[in-house]
């Protein structure tokens, strides 16, 4: 990952906004004591969350970072005041670690797609020939277990970057004795022309490169499906309602 990329991450400049409201808020807190206010450290709080978000507003990020750039100070505040023991924060953050994992580059959080989803991406499956499946970020591996135990003629593969969901993963294959194949690491590494069907659940961060290395990979008569997400530089070939979900699987045939 270059020193750019991980630059323009959202959580990134997130953090950046918080330093960069630091020296503010020393400065405001400063004139405020000049002036005979002598504010507390809930007030400084106060001001490094309105500086914080009013940074984050500046580098026009998503509106949920303004909500978090503005509570951070005093969610701080707040744990010190419990005198929250250090290892619990160290704990969180490890067990948040190997459950997202590289989620503030890749900008893709847990999204777990569901039964009727998988029942929707089965019926698009060709039933009268043997079929390579994977599906990329596959999180717990809903689907691939689904579709290993209803399609015995599939070939079912899931990968997934963060450690924590795929060893879940992993483990229930092994336990129920399932066909099912999960790797774990990044579906930028694959390729996809050694599959049938590219199945994902991103987010729309993640769409555009998707969309270039399907463009570049899949061999024709493939098909690469997203739920939920569309892609904004190409018209799905299909759609399919989830009438279950209110949500959309959207297909593209090469």
């Amino acid at each position: 990952m270059t020193l750019q990329r991980l630059l323009r991450a959202p959580s990134v400049q997130a953090l950046l906004c918080q330093l960069a409201a630091f020296p503010l808020t020393l400065l405001v807190v400063f004139l405020l004591a000049r002036a005979g206010a002598h504010p507390g450290y809930l007030s400084a709080a106060l001001v490094q969350g309105v500086c914080a978000a009013a940074l984050t507003a500046w580098r026009r990020l998503a509106r949920w970072w303004l909500a978090i750039g503005l509570l951070f100070p005093l969610a701080v505040l707040g744990a010190s005041q419990f005198e929250v023991p250090p290892w619990l924060f160290l704990a969180v953050f490890l067990f948040m670690l190997v459950l997202y994992w590289s989620t503030f580059r890749t900008q893709v959080p847990y999204y777990p797609s569901g039964r009727a989803a998988w029942e929707a991406v089965a019926a698009q499956l060709s039933a009268d020939r043997p079929v390579s499946v994977i599906d990329i970020g596959s999180g717990l591996g809903g689907l691939v277990l689904y579709l290993a135990r209803r399609r015995p003629d599939v070939r079912a593969t899931g990968i997934e970057l963060a450690p924590l969901p795929w060893l879940a993963s992993w483990l229930r294959a092994r336990f129920t004795g399932s066909r099912a194949v999960f790797l774990r690491g990044d579906y930028e590494s694959l390729d996809f022309a050694d599959y049938d069907a590219v199945f994902a659940y991103l987010s729309p961060a993640a769409m555009t490169a998707l969309w270039r290395k399907a463009r570049r990979e899949m061999r024709p008569g493939s098909m690469l499906m997203s739920y939920e997400f569309a892609i904004a530089e190409s018209a799905a070939s299909a759609t399919v309602h989830v009438p279950q979900t209110g949500r959309t699987l959207y297909i593209w045939h090469f």
